[in-house]
């Protein structure tokens, strides 16, 4: 998906070009829906600030007090929803946060005005205005 640019070089979000289609509405509302409980939120965030990008699910149970098969539950649901991906090392499964997947949800979100963010920017606080 590509961002279009305003006369002023600001970025509109797909929202106010155009209409979303049938299947791209459907899959935002399924990333969406499993971003919508605060543990999924954090085991995305856990991972995603993790260092080298990717977390061994040994990390993650050691920082969230929940037992090993609801975490390997709301994993599942984020991997199906297109968040994360995986992969089997030994006896461990190690998980990464999908880009191109954020890169949907931000670019859907983003309003005229507001900077876009690319695969390896740094984040930048803004002020907000009231």
């Amino acid at each position: 998906m590509s961002n279009q640019t305003s006369e002023s070089g600001a970025c509109c979000s797909p929202l106010v070009r155009e209409p979303l289609t049938e299947d791209w509405a459907g899959d935002l509302a399924r990333m969406f829906k499993a971003l919508g409980d605060p543990v999924r939120l954090r085991l995305l965030s856990l991972i995603a600030s993790h260092a080298g990008g990717e977390a061994c699910v040994c990390d993650i149970s050691a920082t969230i007090d929940l037992s090993q098969p609801t975490i390997s539950h709301h994993l599942k649901v984020l991997r199906q929803a297109g968040l994360l991906d995986c992969e089997r090392r030994g006896t461990w499964v190690y998980y990464w946060v999908i880009p191109s997947a954020l890169q949907q949800l931000s670019a859907v979100l983003l309003v005229e005005g507001t900077p876009t963010l690319t695969a390896g920017a740094a984040c930048v606080e803004t002020e907000v205005p009231a």
